[in-house]
């Protein structure tokens, strides 16, 4: 495993992070410890969570992730060795300071998430998403206060807009507030709005980023092929949009890629993600440890330049 600094924190992380929605909703509890002990074992260190997961799912209500990943850190005593981050903001308890980014929110759903993940202090806590209703000034400040407390390292921004998070980086350097130093976009090689909109604001702020999605929901992971029929799932379904003349040319050409250095397509694409020198870490989910282990085969290798400029060609 090969590891990236985490904005102007001094922290390092792995360059492969694991995702953890699909804890208790499509893997079972049991899966999911298999699935960090892998992690780990491998070298990774930067685990990703959020308080609402998964309450989408029949019999879930959220905070169900954390609550695995809390019980698997104090029976296997490795909370020096992760990188832990959880995101706030959503809906997780009636009433009006239920959900946003306001103080109030804020401070509470830090404190439920360090109960859930049997902890004293988060490494990296994400605003899940900006906030429109709260100046950003509050929102920062209330993250103030808890670094201040030594209950949260840093902070980040996940979904944010180009202008949410020039507001926000910009605010952090006028008042001193605290910054963020990490941005969790969604991206992968047919999405790739962020380098137009982004970049040249996360190299003046030297903020790192872990985007989710990064094999396009399955589209890159090697199970889809332009000669077969697509499966009848929902997932599937949602992928249309990808399956065209553009989408093919690109996982065809990744996994030729592939075949020259015995590597899979989803290597290939991950690879894609690591080649980019404003790049931290891809976030990537697993049910089981084979498929982890395919992802974290990704770790240490880049596509040459050549090899970069037919995606940019073919994705443009």
């Amino acid at each position: 495993m090969e590891y990236r600094p985490l904005g102007n924190t001094g922290i390092q992380v792995s360059e492969i992070a694991l995702g953890t929605m699909q804890f208790r909703w499509t893997t079972s509890e049991e899966n999911s410890y298999k699935v960090l002990d892998a992690f780990a074992e491998a070298g990774g260190t930067l685990v990703d969570t959020a308080d609402i997961y998964s309450f989408w799912a029949k019999g879930l209500k959220g905070g169900e992730s954390e609550t695995i990943i809390g019980k698997w850190m104090k029976k296997r005593g490795n909370r020096r060795q992760v990188i832990l981050a959880t995101k706030v903001c959503g809906r997780m308890w009636p009433g009006p300071t239920g959900e946003r980014l306001t103080r109030a929110h804020i401070k509470q759903a830090a404190d439920d998430c360090l109960k859930r993940l049997q902890t004293d202090y988060i490494d990296l806590l994400w605003s899940h998403s900006a906030d429109s209703l709260t100046p950003i000034e509050v929102t920062l400040s209330a993250y103030r206060d808890l670094i201040s407390t030594g209950k949260v390292r840093a902070i980040g921004a996940s979904n944010y807009s180009s202008g949410e998070l020039a507001e926000a980086l910009a605010v952090s350097a006028a008042t001193g507030l605290p910054q963020y130093v990490a941005l969790q976009p969604y991206y992968h090689p047919m999405a790739r709005d962020i380098e137009k909109d982004y970049v040249w604001l996360l190299r003046k702020y030297k903020v790192s980023v872990t985007p989710y999605s990064p094999l396009a929901g399955g589209f890159f992971s090697g199970k889809y092929r332009k000669d077969k029929p697509v499966p009848k799932s929902e997932r599937a379904g949602g992928l249309k949009w990808l399956m065209e003349d553009k989408g093919w040319a690109v996982l065809e050409k990744l996994e030729q890629f592939g075949r020259k250095r015995g590597r899979t397509v989803l290597q290939m694409a991950l690879a894609w993600h690591l080649s980019h020198d404003w790049m931290t870490a891809p976030i990537v989910g697993a049910n089981t440890v084979e498929q982890l282990q395919n992802s974290l085969g990704a770790s240490g290798l880049r596509l040459t330049p050549e090899e970069m400029a037919e995606i940019d060609k073919l994705s443009a």
